[in-house]
């Protein structure tokens, strides 16, 4: 299905559900791993759903240059989120040894 097919309702949910939803909790994980904290269970749960919703709604945001541009931000906060978690975890002391 291209761009053309999506319905203006369905980019205004999106939108919504990315503002409301995924947005604030993006930037309380970032915060958390920025603070150097591990990132849990439910956050990866979290993330890794998010990362496939947005696959998923990639035809919408190919179709859009804005909508494109937006996506490549919250994308690369991904990306910082994913790079400061895995520094977290090389940095804390292994037990036991």
């Amino acid at each position: 299905m291209n761009a053309l097919h999506w319905s203006m309702g369905t980019v205004t949910v999106i939108l919504k559900r990315l503002q409301r939803q995924s947005l604030p909790r993006i930037f309380r994980i970032k915060e958390r791993v920025d603070n150097g904290e591990r990132i849990s269970p439910e956050d990866m749960r979290f993330l890794r759903q998010s990362l496939l919703d947005a696959l998923n709604a990639k035809p919408i945001y190919d179709g859009n240059p804005e909508l494109a541009q937006l996506s490549a931000k919250v994308i690369t906060i991904y990306r910082d989120i994913s790079v400061k978690a895995l520094a977290n975890e090389q940095d804390r002391p292994t037990h036991g040894g």
